[in-house]
């Protein structure tokens, strides 16, 4: 197990010129984050949303305008990248195509000086975790996709960071691997107990890797949790629409009692849950994922079936409720009622499937 440390950053903004413009816009404004030692934290959002910058940031290849950084309790801010204690996984691997396997994950360890023997035995070790064991002696020019990834991976990891920091790794990688590479990287990411920051825009990369996502736009922080906590309890119809699919419902809390109230949508009441913050009378959005309603006979609200597809695992819908368009999707459809398009029907769900949001 290696020694992680935490990261904190403070108030941490990061200001560029606009080329076209030449006025200054922050690519990162006023980011406060702690991510714990030992944690998976991904930094999740669309281009330009100043996750990739933030990365650089903590690896030292940008330096913050304002704020500060620290790993640990040591403020990081004047260190330069190969003072800092952590290791950079870079998008394109980086790796050094006349060396062999061996030579490129001994790199770092060979600018430490260290002595044969342990450069040896450090490098093969890592090999066999990243189960590249007895290929030591290939030209990097040699492997697949994947196994260039770990030696990537070999390389950053031998040399012991307390931070391993990932800049959107898989990206270079067909579907079916990567899928298989990102439960490579959590699985050693555990056994090592090292901490990592992982860079990606894809959202089933960051659900699956993370103990916890960061989502970022337009360079500010919109939301930090667990991936449970960013897909069922978005803060902002920004974050729900991100995550996954969501539908959007417009209606007017008409009554609360406790955790509950009833909230009317289009003159039809439906139940809802978690409406401490809200008052009655307010209006309010009701974000309602697709999976999480059916299309029944009876139900909430009377809605036009518009389009219906059997997907195999799940039959997908699109229904007209009012004037608003939801997705639906029905699994296991094998028994169920299939609806067809021009059907009336009723999409229904339960309140503890629905999560409510102030209307911006």
């Amino acid at each position: 197990m290696l020694e992680s440390k935490g990261i904190r950053l403070e108030h941490i903004s990061k200001i560029y010129q606009d080329p076209k413009t030449g006025k200054d816009f922050k690519a990162v404004d006023d980011a406060n984050l702690t991510i714990e030692p030992g944690s998976f934290v991904t930094l999740l959002g669309p281009s330009g949303c100043g996750k990739t910058t933030t990365l650089r940031m903590i690896a030292g290849f940008e330096s913050p305008d304002e704020g500060e950084i620290y790993l640990g309790d040591q403020p990081i801010n004047e260190l330069t990248p190969n003072k800092r204690d952590t290791a950079m996984v870079f998008q394109s691997y980086a790796l050094f195509p006349h060396y062999n396997v061996f030579d490129n994950v001994a790199y770092g360890l060979k600018l430490r000086k260290m002595d044969k023997d342990t450069i040896r035995k450090k490098v093969m070790d890592i090999l066999e975790l990243v189960e590249l064991g007895g290929m030591e002696g290939r030209m990097t020019n040699q492997l697949s996709g994947g196994q260039q990834q770990r030696v990537a991976l070999a390389r950053a990891l031998v040399v012991e960071p307390s931070v391993l920091l990932f800049d959107e790794p898989l990206s270079n990688l067909d579907a079916k691997l990567r899928v298989s590479m990102r439960t490579e990287i959590r699985n050693i990411q555990q056994r090592v107990g090292i901490t990592a920051v992982y860079v990606t825009h894809d959202q089933s990369e960051a659900m699956a890797l993370s103990d916890q996502i960061i989502i970022m736009n337009k360079g500010v922080v919109a939301q930090i949790g667990t991936p449970q906590e960013i897909y069922y309890r978005p803060k902002d119809a920004f974050v729900a629409n991100f995550i996954g699919e969501a539908n959007f419902l417009q209606g007017k809390l008409e009554s609360k009692e406790g955790n509950r109230g009833v909230m009317s949508i289009y003159s039809h009441q439906v139940d809802v849950e978690n409406v401490e913050d809200f008052a009655r009378g307010e209006n309010c959005t009701l974000v309602l994922r697709p999976e999480s309603a059916t299309i029944e006979n009876e139900g909430q609200l009377p809605c036009e079936v518009m389009m219906s597809c059997f997907m195999g695992s799940y039959q997908h819908y699109h229904v007209k409720v009012g004037d608003v368009i939801l997705q639906i999707m029905d699994f296991n459809p094998r028994y169920k009622k299939i609806f067809q398009v021009g059907d009336r029907a009723y999409v229904k769900f339960n309140a503890c499937d629905s999560h409510l949001l102030k209307t911006e």
